[in-house]
């Protein structure tokens, strides 16, 4: 039995990611043994289909959940090799609560908007605008950070959304 390298638990044969802390783990791909001493021939031993399933590295699975918000978020959470590993499901969750809450601004702002803009004769308006450029470039950046953050290796945790996410993927932040 071995044992991962960055949290000590314990890992069955055939995984390439902790369960725990979602670290890669060293994986035996195929082997050459040479067949004899006096020969050149070499012998290849192979892997079993499972282990030769191609899969993503973490990090990058990670960045890309946040690349199309809760849409890819989703698509991650139900991927077979991935919906297991706690560091894609705690990164899939914040994208799908970061981007429902960003939604859910968006409409309450340009309801605001359309209500006080009449209602102030124009002037909301003209102070609604650069603060709206303000909100977009704002959500921009924390998206890009976000992504950053999780093809660093990193559990970043946004204050409300990513409680959230860590109670929803099972990881102790």
């Amino acid at each position: 039995m071995s044992f991962c390298a960055s949290c000590g638990t314990a890992l069955a044969e055939d995984i390439r990611f902790c369960q725990s802390c979602g670290s890669p783990t060293t994986s035996t791909g195929p082997m050459s043994v040479p067949a004899s001493a006096g020969s050149g021939a070499v012998v290849a031993i192979s892997t079993p289909a499972s282990v030769e399933q191609k899969t993503m590295e973490t990090n990058l699975v990670g960045a890309l959940t946040y690349l199309a918000g809760f849409i890819t978020g989703i698509i991650f959470l139900v991927l077979d090799p991935y919906k297991s590993n706690s560091f894609v499901r705690f990164h899939a969750f914040q994208s799908i609560f970061f981007n429902v809450a960003w939604i859910a601004f968006w409409i309450l702002w340009m309801i605001l908007s359309a209500v006080l803009t009449p209602l102030t004769a124009g002037v909301f308006g003209l102070i609604a605008l650069p603060v709206m450029l303000i909100f977009s470039l704002a959500g921009f950046a924390i998206w890009a950070f976000l992504m950053y953050q999780a093809y660093q290796q990193k559990l970043f945790k946004l204050p409300i959304v990513g409680r959230f996410a860590a109670q929803h993927a099972g990881v102790a932040l």
